[in-house]
């Protein structure tokens, strides 16, 4: 089986200081890209995060503040990263939910203006999850009939992911072999930002999926609360989130001005 592909897709997975997404930084991310042809191209990174790793995290993935203390920042390598991402579709295991809201960050922290409006992603795990209910190491002993011997490992996780969708494609004759259906089926309820934090209706329009105005209209909220806009601003929400709620503040006010 051999994905097909009207652009490459890039699969990656992160090890991190932790699951906040605002706040916790990447210690090694992976990138497997799968172009059209069926060429690879595989890249990983040790990043020092400039946070301390915890020691219950650094159990987990083995990466200690030791082992990238001398490593770049995302900073440093984010260019490069980038470079490699840019033209390219996402693929991961609960890669929506967590390691593209996390990129995102780090992205918009190195001043890198990261957007996903030419991508689409395939989240493994939504497939696997909709399909049989387990987690990355049993879903490759399920699919592949191969054991995951260096789990937490940013490269092996990758690897078993990819081909993890692969077997999934052979597996189930109603998955169609497309990047845009597969990332269709494999899409939560959409939401406008990578987080969760703002929704849409029935209508496609934006609303908060949080606090006490869930369900109310972003714009309908910021006409009679300004105030609201302000306070997301300066508390600990996500960089991407916070830019979509700007974007979606300045249009309001250009309508007006029109």
């Amino acid at each position: 089986m051999q994905l097909n592909l009207t652009k490459p897709i890039c699969f990656f997975d992160l090890e991190t200081t932790g699951t906040n997404i605002a706040k916790d930084r990447i210690v090694e991310i992976s990138i497997l890209k799968i172009f059209p042809n069926g060429n690879k191209q595989s890249r990983t990174w040790l990043v020092n995060p400039e946070i301390p790793i915890p020691d219950e995290t650094a159990a987990i993935h083995g990466i200690t503040d030791e082992k990238v203390a001398s490593e770049p920042t995302f900073k440093q390598l984010s260019k490069e990263i980038y470079q490699m991402i840019k033209d390219s579709d996402l693929g991961g295991f609960n890669s929506d939910r967590f390691d593209i809201p996390l990129l995102a960050e780090e992205m918009l922290r190195a001043d890198v203006d990261f957007d996903m409006k030419n991508m689409v992603s395939v989240d493994v795990q939504t497939i696997f999850h909709k399909m049989e209910k387990r987690t990355l190491e049993a879903a490759y002993k399920f699919y592949c009939d191969k054991d995951l011997t260096d789990a937490h490992s940013a490269e092996a996780d990758t690897l078993a992911t990819y081909e993890v969708l692969l077997s999934q494609l052979d597996r189930y004759p109603d998955l169609e072999n497309d990047i845009k259906k597969l990332a269709e089926f494999s899409t939560h309820r959409p939401f406008a930002d990578f987080a969760g934090f703002l929704g849409y209706d029935e209508e496609g329009v934006e609303i908060f999926a949080f606090g006490k105005h869930k369900g109310k209209r972003v714009l309908e909220v910021l006409e009679k609360e300004p105030g609201y806009f302000g306070w997301i601003l300066n508390a600990d929400f996500p960089l991407y989130t916070k830019k979509v709620l700007t974007k979606i503040k300045l249009n309001q006010l250009n309508s007006k001005l029109g």
